[in-house]
């Protein structure tokens, strides 16, 4: 096992490819559920359990259902539909989003039980996760969009630290909100304006990660 491929990909999807800061995904909560840093937890925390289980999930859709069988070697729906047919193109949006979907429904269910003002507090950001771009776009990075083909453990590495770089940008986000919140900032800069030029700032500072692992 080589520990450096999976370092990398820590390290790559923590701060060289940060989805919010360096892809620019998920964007709609970032901005929305960052005004506190209990709440940009609550959401990185969630974001994280359906990034981490929708990579686990999706790249063994992918590999067992949608490639056909002489490309994977042992397809459960080879014998059906034959070896040279690929489900992919027709099928693989479709299954990620409802294997997303699921996943946000279970995080929903809980916290409703568990805590329920968190809940009241998070929204309609809560059930956002279903079409927030970045999930799906780590399912896709996983499994069609890989640079190369990825094995199941770094399929949900991958979805792990692409969580945790999401949460990672959002308590910084909070953090800065909370600051400039009692500060005082000019009229026309208060709320969106000033956040967004934040954002910008932090995304400029994460591109000097890009020289860590040879990629700047």
């Amino acid at each position: 096992m080589d520990l450096s491929a999976y370092f990398a990909i820590i390290l790559g999807s923590l701060f060289i490819n940060n989805f919010v800061l360096a892809r620019f995904l998920g964007l709609c909560p970032f901005v929305g559920v960052s005004q506190k840093t209990d709440e940009a937890l609550s959401m990185g925390m969630a974001v994280t359990f359906v990034m981490t289980l929708a990579s686990a999930v999706t790249w063994g859709i992918y590999h067992y259902v949608l490639l056909p069988g002489d490309e994977t070697g042992h397809n459960i729906l080879s014998f059906v539909i034959g070896n040279k047919l690929s489900l992919v193109p027709t099928l693989k949006n479709v299954s990620y989003i409802l294997v997303i979907a699921a996943l946000v429904q279970l995080v929903e269910i809980v916290m409703r039980k568990t805590s329920p003002a968190l809940y009241r507090a998070l929204g309609i950001y809560l059930p956002l996760i279903t079409t927030n771009c970045a999930v799906m776009g780590v399912a896709l990075l996983n499994t069609t969009d890989a640079p190369r083909r990825l094995n199941f453990l770094e399929a949900t590495i991958q979805g792990f630290s692409a969580g945790a770089g999401f949460m990672l940008a959002m308590l910084l986000m909070s953090a800065i909100r909370e600051r400039l919140a009692l500060s005082e900032v000019p009229e026309s800069l208060r709320g969106l304006p000033v956040a967004f030029i934040s954002a910008a700032m932090m995304a400029l500072a994460f591109l000097g990660f890009g020289g860590i692992l040879g990629t700047g």
